[in-house]
């Protein structure tokens, strides 16, 4: 029998837990039915929670403990490491990464098993084809992001692409084996490769509790990932340089013929202020950005460990 390993990271989720564990159950013994080929376990991931995330995992292990299990963080340290953590303990043939509020409907897990096992894909991924009841400037700005970072980047990320997929065991030893400190799931999963099949599906909303991303978060989370996967902006910095030059060399000659030709200097104090703070601004604009990619690097070079476990059962 086939062992499918299911990573699920929480934070504070209490109430999702036992839904979320009940309803992917109810899916999954329903499609081993009639095939009995199947046996999954799960890895729940407690990210420092602050709520009885905890005590939930502990009473489903305490139940079925050769199926659940779970690691706890000694704090917060972001759904990436999470995930990392889930797949470095995940040994199954199969393994599937799922958020527990339910957003990554479980419906889809028996036909993503049977596409990967009747094909020749590495990973069968899941696409979200509509952002149904989120806010209007929250979908704008992640169909920006797309746009975005699949222009100035090498890795290509299929708008609406979840974390939700299913990975064969290979596809995950690859991606543990990457050994960073700033981690950003999607583009990892697409840096790695494999042959790669995505499934539609619509919004689907919270079962329980309220999002723990807030708009500055998927910013900041958005701008992270465009630095990991792209050296546009090192580039933009320069760009921005040297264009400032040859105006400031033009606009020199233009002062110096002027007053050759008319015999007076150029007039405006405010203007002459103005141009002083702008160039001002793009060169500290451009110090920010070399500053955040010097900051990866040493955070890079630390070699902290991405996340500390404080219990694994």
């Amino acid at each position: 029998m086939q062992l499918i390993s299911i990573i699920v990271p929480c934070y504070n989720e209490e109430e999702s837990i036992p839904l979320f564990y009940q309803r992917v159950e109810t899916i999954l013994t329903e499609f081993n039915r009639h095939k009995e080929q199947y046996q999954w376990e799960y890895w729940f991931i407690n990210d420092g929670s602050q709520d009885a995330s905890l005590q939930q995992m502990a009473y489903l292990h305490a139940r079925v403990p050769e199926t659940v299990h779970y690691i706890t963080f000694t704090r917060n340290f972001g759904k990436e490491a999470a995930l990392l953590a889930g797949l470095k303990e995940a040994h199954g043939d199969l393994v599937a990464v799922m958020d527990v509020d339910l957003q990554d409907p479980p419906e889809l897990l028996p036909t993503m098993i049977e596409t990967l096992e009747a094909s020749d894909y590495d990973v069968i991924g899941t696409q979200r084809v509509d952002r149904t009841g989120e806010p209007w400037l929250r979908a704008k700005l992640s169909t920006a992001f797309y746009h975005v970072i699949n222009c100035i980047s090498q890795v290509q990320i299929v708008p609406g692409a979840r974390d939700y997929r299913l990975m064969r065991q290979a596809v995950v030893q690859a991606i543990v084996a990457m050994p960073e400190y700033n981690r950003f799931s999607k583009g990892i999963f697409s840096w790695v490769g494999f042959k790669t099949k995505y499934l539609p599906f619509h919004h689907q909303d919270r079962i329980a509790g309220e999002t723990h991303w807030s708009l500055r978060q998927l910013i900041a989370y958005s701008l992270e990932g465009i630095m990991d996967y792209s050296e546009v902006p090192l580039s933009l910095a320069s760009w921005l340089g040297g264009i400032s030059c040859v105006v400031a060399i033009f606009s020199m000659i233009g002062i110096v013929i002027r007053a050759l030709v008319f015999g007076s200097t150029t007039a405006g104090w405010s203007s002459l202020v103005a141009i002083i703070l702008l160039l001002g601004g793009l060169q500290l604009f451009c110090l920010g950005i070399l500053g955040k990619y010097i900051g990866k690097i040493y955070l890079e070079t630390k070699h902290r460990p991405i996340y500390l476990v404080k219990e694994k059962c």
